[in-house]
């Protein structure tokens, strides 16, 4: 049976956890798992993919080429990666980096791109949501090499220590001219990072302004909490967009979703509905968003937010 190759999403000096939910889905499709590892500097991050559980094999092209890892430049890589180790899958969680990166990838091997699967039915079948999450397909691929993003809450986080795999150098393909990095502006906050949390407090078109906004953070701070909005409200301008949750934003499946002044748009709910506790305050009983909750509270939520911060 091939190899499938993982594509790490890394800092640098760590992997980032989708890495891990792409590396569970791998290892159901049967095979050696090996990882590569592209960046510049990036040894520690290598080490970190050889301690996991399952992976046999990390490659690491460190080179300054991958600095920034513009995926113009990871692409070429990949490809040359997979038709010399003759890999039969190449995988990468569904993030910005893996979505930016394997459609590339796919282009350059003429293959199909296999995108945000939640299922391994078989190694050339597999299932993924559509319409919203209102239906799965079951896809199969006759090509010869299957290029796959994983949706990451889909599947559990692998074991990041127990494992002993080799780290191997491979020579980078250099940059392609292709793009180049001018600058990159951060969003730094003590909260936890929104696809990660344990905890989602998220608002919607009911928070009426970005000054109510502060009433959730207080609320998140209490919990350990990430923060997130609905398109609605990062369309009102009340919230930035990396706040989003849902169809055009980002997947959560936190273990609490509080979803506070949230109608329930088909989209959000695509976003969230795996959570394992949903909660959701608001003031219409009629709100679709009650139909996936586990607990619902018809309230004014600027009367309702206060007291649960003050009980808790």
């Amino acid at each position: 049976m091939a190899n499938i190759l993982v594509i790490a999403d890394h800092d640098g000096a760590s992997l980032k956890p989708a890495t891990l939910n792409a590396v569970t889905a791998a290892s159901k499709i049967g095979g050696d798992v090996h990882i590569l590892v592209a960046g510049k500097g990036a040894q520690a991050a290598a080490d970190a993919a050889a301690k996991v559980a399952g992976v046999a094999k990390v490659l690491l092209a460190d080179d300054s080429a991958y600095e920034h890892q513009l995926p113009e430049d990871v692409a070429p890589l990949v490809v040359s990666t997979v038709t010399g180790g003759g890999y039969g899958h190449v995988l990468a969680g569904a993030t910005s980096v893996g979505k930016n990166l394997l459609p590339r990838v796919a282009a350059l091997l003429d293959v199909a791109a296999i995108s945000d699967i939640t299922a391994v039915v078989s190694a050339d079948t597999f299932e993924r949501p559509i319409y919203a999450g209102n239906a799965i397909a079951t896809v199969q691929s006759a090509d010869a090499v299957k290029v796959i993003t994983v949706r990451t809450t889909a599947f559990e986080t692998a074991a990041s220590e127990g494992g002993s795999a080799a780290v191997e150098a491979v020579a980078g393909a250099g940059a392609a001219g292709l793009s180049s990095f001018v600058s990159a502006e951060l969003t730094k906050s003590e909260r936890p990072e929104l696809t990660a949390a344990r905890v989602v407090v998220s608002g919607g078109r009911g928070m009426q302004s970005g000054e109510n906004f502060p009433l959730l953070e207080a609320l998140a701070d209490k919990l350990g909490a990430a923060v997130g909005a609905s398109r609605a409200a990062v369309d009102a301008g009340f919230v930035p967009n990396d706040y989003q949750v849902g169809q055009t934003g980002k997947i959560v499946a936190p273990e609490l979703y509080i979803a506070v002044g949230i109608s329930g748009a088909i989209q959000h709910l695509a976003g969230m509905k795996d959570s394992k506790v949903i909660v959701a305050i608001n003031k219409d009983e009629e709100a679709p968003i009650f139909q996936v909750a586990d607990y619902g509270l018809v309230a004014d939520l600027f009367k309702a937010v206060p007291e649960l911060q003050q009980a808790l």
